[in-house]
């Protein structure tokens, strides 16, 4: 997905053409899970449970605190805890307010998740630091009454406060109430097969694609990887029976199948990128598609691809496999941004774009074991209050004109095919340098978010306050936005070659956001087959509250679009964003594109590139 900033004004989004990479997302065991007991308020029955889990790598790591209250419900709480080693601290927290003194860590809970009933969850989550060794603290307090799993009297010093929502993975953003979201959530067993549950990911394996995993094990050192579920795009009509002898829809779901029934009762998630509405990456060049809203493509896009998918997936024999959906990736935003390009505003101007996602919705959403997930582009296409506010009054306008109304949409994904960082750890949006805020920066300019989990975040509280179901859960592509050390050139202007593990200590705004973010690209803007880029988390269910996975929608290794021109028979051009050579535009700042040489089209084996992305992998593969 490509992303471009107009400054301040209209971002005209630089959307990243890529296909044939939706991701499932697997559950993704942590380094270090401790389950404690946790309490509740004061002059009230308290008790309750926290489990902590974290991930780390050397020298940082990441942790979250899931809180349930097991007494009388309670209005706030404070949540204490004592790191048990010296050197280990809280660099960046959220879903709660932090502090620390010595190894004495507390977090109080924010106005919107301060309330919590009898058994009712909230998490909260934080990036930190280590020096010798990080060891999970055993011990907590929940407004001053030390947590034991069981039901008591308070005692005197407890204070009328409660804990905070988030879950398994970084998120640099505040995050909504998690008694409601599926995502902060879990059971102990699944429910029965065919059961639409709030959340396809929790509890569930991710299926892994038999044509990527032979591509990825071809590959030096592939084999540490290509296990990870991928997502299967549907680009095209001919996609729905596989293209030349590669597999079709049918035999996905087969394997599918196949791969659910090595699972015992664990149920297993297999997602599909619904990508084909006429007038397709109508800003872009490389991944255009066949049909044209001209030549009658609204209706061939309705009963020659919707219908023939919906029809597949309907089978019964499918009926216990989760199928989630990612609806037209950069469809809808381009709605917002980028009707100065012809075939947007026909997109537009003939509704054809709204229709086209309507009827999915309603095609997909009649269907009991497949979800939906409506591409949101990424912070640094909509971030802007002049893009954010009008995209959130399209996509509610666009799910309530379904049969379904706003129950069609399961949740929105971001980053889909993008290399934005999932989570900037060494500053905010709030962050000041010498005084000055860094929106201020020539990296953020203006814009509201720094990263992808602030923006689902705040997207997703945005349309749950428009009018949407309270339990929508967001995802996030994170299968090239890890940016571990920089292996290629250019890595980024005025930058460091190696990921920062700290924040600068410059006073020049700019100087010290381009010396603290992790994301190395260029420009915000750039999108086409970036250099520097790694692969990020790996694919995991309720990272944090609000979200439902982390997902690798765009397979490591295909390619967003061409290098130079390449004839070919699948309606892809050549965009100049692809070319190495290209020093911009007025979207990117007039930058250097940031893309590698020698690319392939769209989608195609880039060999070059899935080895830059397993050097540049953060967490590192192992």
């Amino acid at each position: 997905m490509r992303s471009v900033p107009l400054h301040g004004r209209i971002r005209q989004a630089l959307r990243s053409p890529v296909r044939r990479a939706v991701a499932t997302a697997g559950v993704v065991a942590l380094a270090s899970a401790g389950v404690v007991a946790m309490a509740s308020s004061a002059s009230a029955a308290a008790g309750c449970r926290v489990t902590y889990t974290s991930s780390q790598w050397p020298g940082g790591f990441t942790a979250y605190a899931t809180i349930t209250n097991l007494g009388d419900a309670i209005s706030s709480w404070n949540l204490g805890f004592d790191f048990p080693a010296a050197g280990q601290s809280v660099t960046q927290g959220w879903s709660a307010t932090w502090t620390q003194s010595g190894q004495h860590v507390n977090a109080a809970s924010l106005s919107w998740n301060g309330a919590l009933a009898t058994n009712a969850s909230t998490q909260i989550g934080f990036n930190g630091a280590w020096t010798s060794s990080n060891p999970s603290p055993t011990v907590f307090t929940l407004n001053g009454v030390t947590c034991t799993g069981a039901t008591s009297s308070p005692s005197a010093s407890s204070s009328a406060s409660s804990s905070p929502s988030t879950s398994t993975s970084p998120s640099s953003s505040t995050s909504p109430s998690s008694s409601t979201s599926p995502s902060s959530s879990t059971t102990s067993s699944p429910p029965p097969p065919g059961t639409h549950v709030d959340n396809p990911y929790a509890g569930a394996t991710g299926y892994v694609n038999p044509e990527w995993k032979a591509k990825a094990n071809a590959e030096t050192g592939g084999s540490r990887i290509s296990n990870t579920s991928t997502a299967v795009w549907l680009d095209r009509i001919a996609a729905i029976n596989g293209v030349n002898g590669g597999m079709g829809l049918r035999a996905h779901l087969d394997a599918a199948v196949t791969q659910d029934a090595a699972n015992g009762s664990t149920p297993l998630t297999i997602q599909f990128v619904i990508y084909d509405l006429p007038n397709r990456d109508c800003s872009a060049l490389a991944s255009n598609g066949e049909l044209l809203i001209a030549n009658n493509g609204l209706a061939r896009y309705k009963t020659e691809y919707i219908d023939p998918i919906a029809a597949i997936m309907a089978d019964s024999k499918y009926r216990n496999l989760r199928i989630s959906t990612v609806i037209e990736p950069d469809s809808l935003p381009n709605l917002i941004t980028n009707l100065s390009f012809a075939k947007c505003a026909e997109a537009n101007s003939t509704g054809a774009y709204v229709q086209g996602v309507q009827y999915a919705l309603n095609k997909l959403h009649a269907l009991s074991n497949v979800y939906t997930y409506i591409d949101a582009a990424h912070h640094a296409w909509l971030g802007w209050d002049s893009n954010f506010g009008p995209t959130v009054n399209l996509f509610y306008t666009v799910a309530s004109g379904t049969t379904a109304g706003v129950s069609s949409v399961d949740g929105f994904i971001v980053n889909t095919a993008n290399t934005s960082a999932t989570v900037e750890p060494n500053f905010t949006v709030g962050t000041t340098v010498n005084g000055t805020s860094v929106r201020q920066s020539k990296w953020v300019d203006w814009n509201q978010y720094v990263d992808e989990q602030s923006f689902a975040i705040g997207l997703r509280n945005a349309l749950v306050s428009k009018g949407f179901q309270s339990g929508i859960g967001m995802l996030i592509d994170t299968s090239r936005n890890g940016w571990g050390n920089c292996v290629q050139t250019p890595c980024a202007a005025g930058g460091p070659a190696t990921r920062p593990t700290s924040a600068s200590t410059s006073t020049d705004v700019n100087t010290f956001v381009n010396n603290s973010r992790i994301d190395r690209r260029i420009h915000a803007g750039n999108w086409c087959n970036q250099s520097g880029a790694g692969m990020g988390y790996r694919p995991t269910a309720s990272p944090a509250a609000g979200l439902d996975a982390y997902v690798w929608i765009k397979p490591p290794g295909e390619s967003d679009g061409s290098s130079t021109e390449i004839p070919n028979d699948e309606g892809k051009g050549f965009d100049r964003m692809c070319d190495p050579t290209y020093t911009g535009n007025s979207l990117n700042g007039n930058n250097l594109s940031g893309a590698l040489p020698n690319a392939p089209l769209a989608g195609q084996w880039f060999s070059a590139q899935f080895q830059q992305l397993m050097a540049n992998a953060y967490p590192p593969l192992s």
